[in-house]
């Protein structure tokens, strides 16, 4: 029987971090060895969001770049790992009596390859997305986590990628090292003890939590990708945060390891 892998929430930040080698890129790839190779991913990403739940299904996933401003080379950028049919049909299986469609046409979006290609280079890893419904409340896309569960005894590394903290409005463009926000930096701290403590209510109820959660949050989808990562979590399981940092003073680059 395989070891029971960890669930992983990675802050992703700016895709040009693909490119980029840095004190987060480094740690992702840490992260990497230290977990060994799975024998597949299951990735929650921010940029697969919208009404209905679906499972990649492909076997050869395409690389999306779901973005526009940027370098040439980022384009070039290929993460041609392969996809995991049987473990799409498992997803569906556990998620049921949800609605999961096998989806044939969507691949590897920026939020899964722009850090999956630090934390295994090679692409040698199948990957398989989970979309995320924007339809549903934070507490369904918690208990999808719950139900995920099992993938994590059976070879499987659950990844979510998102930010807790996500403000493009007031992002410091050009100014990359700009302080983090006292409102971000609020937010940050009260979500990790909260983590921390094993106390997930208030983080479901994020919108609850006042003018730093509404300043850090002013969309979800960057932060729903935490709740599956934390709905995974089995009672009293170790919680870590490998990766710390703020991006332009609104952009949390914080990372949260739930097991060993």
């Amino acid at each position: 029987m395989p070891q029971k892998l960890p669930a992983l929430f990675l802050g992703h930040g700016n895709p040009m971090n693909a490119l980029a080698t840095n004190p987060w890129t480094e740690a992702w790839s840490r992260l990497g060895r230290e977990t060994g190779k799975p024998r597949a991913v299951l990735c929650i990403s921010a940029h697969w969001y919208g009404p209905g739940c679906s499972v990649t299904a492909m076997a050869t996933p395409r690389t999306i770049h779901d973005f526009g401003g940027f370098p040439r080379e980022l384009f070039e950028v290929q993460y041609p790992a392969p996809g995991d049919p049987a473990l799409a049909e498992r997803v569906r299986s556990l998620l049921a009596p949800v609605d999961v469609a096998p989806d044939h046409d969507w691949g590897l979006d920026h939020g899964a390859w722009s850090v999956l290609i630090k934390v295994f280079p090679a692409a040698d890893v199948p990957v398989v997305q989970l979309r995320i419904d924007a339809t549903r409340p934070p507490a369904w896309h918690y208990a999808l986590g719950r139900a995920l569960r099992p993938l994590r005894e059976e070879g499987v590394l659950i990844v979510g990628s998102g930010n807790l903290v996500h403000n493009l409005q007031q992002y410091g463009w050009g100014e990359p090292e700009r302080p983090a926000y006292d409102w971000a930096t609020r937010f940050e701290a009260r979500a990790r003890a909260l983590i921390a403590a094993g106390d997930h209510e208030p983080l479901i109820g994020y919108e609850q939590l006042g003018r730093d959660a509404r300043l850090s949050i002013p969309t979800p989808e960057h932060y729903l990708p935490l709740l599956y990562v934390l709905g995974a979590q089995e009672e009293g399981e170790a919680v870590s945060f490998p990766v710390e940092g703020t991006d332009g003073g609104s952009i949390s680059m914080l990372a949260v390891q739930v097991g060993q």
